[in-house]
């Protein structure tokens, strides 16, 4: 471990220094215990996409890419078309696993009623979680919040991943009675799933509608 001694530094240096290492008041957790799932309702400060995994901040700090973008969006609008009455879908919305748990899926299907002023979902509102995978959030997507999402009760979770710049979506089905979530498929240029609702969607036109 290194240390730095501040009397080899020059007085500017070191308030500099100090600057930098200094945390802003609102990222300094309300109470000993930490954060709580509804603390990030009190944080107008944080970045965008803010979530908090098992009580720790989760900052998404790495420029937007177009790739995931475009997918996310496309893939928002194909779902919202097919989606049966009383199911929403709504992009970039939290869940409230637990206390301590409170990601943000890409995009979330719900059976909730539409209210503006929702700020996170319930999971046993949610009847479908997708992740669209990006070189920050691989490992969350496709560890953490895979076991999540599965321990939350979430009974459908796709992960989509890029190769080629096309996207492969990776299906996951919760098995109940081990509660964790088993591979229901993998797709790669068309997908058609009679669950959580009937879904037919080109994957190839998802990054690039022009294809169609």
């Amino acid at each position: 471990m290194s240390h730095l001694c501040r009397g080899s530094l020059s007085p500017d240096t070191a308030a500099t220094v100090e600057t930098m290492t200094a945390l802003p008041d609102w990222m300094r957790p309300p109470r000993v215990e930490g954060w709580f799932a509804d603390d990030l309702d009190h944080l107008p400060e944080a970045p965008k996409h803010t979530e908090l995994i098992d009580g720790a901040l989760v900052f998404m700090m790495s420029p937007q890419r177009v790739w995931h973008a475009r997918v996310v969006t496309a893939l928002t609008n194909a779902l919202t078309a097919q989606a049966p009455d009383g199911v929403e879908v709504d992009r970039e919305v939290t869940i409230r696993l637990d206390d301590r748990n409170r990601p943000e899926p890409d995009i979330v299907a719900t059976s909730a009623p539409v209210d503006p002023a929702r700020t996170a979902f319930a999971p046993s509102e949610v009847v479908l979680a997708v992740e669209v995978v990006s070189p920050e959030s691989e490992h969350r997507d496709r560890t953490v919040k895979l076991r999540k999402y599965a321990e939350a009760s979430i009974k459908h979770y796709w992960l989509v991943e890029e190769e080629n710049n096309e996207p492969v979506v990776h299906v996951y089905e919760l098995d109940i009675p081990t509660g964790t979530y088993v591979p229901a498929g993998i797709f790669r240029g068309s997908m058609e799933r009679p669950v959580p609702f009937p879904v037919s969607i080109d994957l190839t036109t998802l990054f690039n509608p022009k294809k169609r």
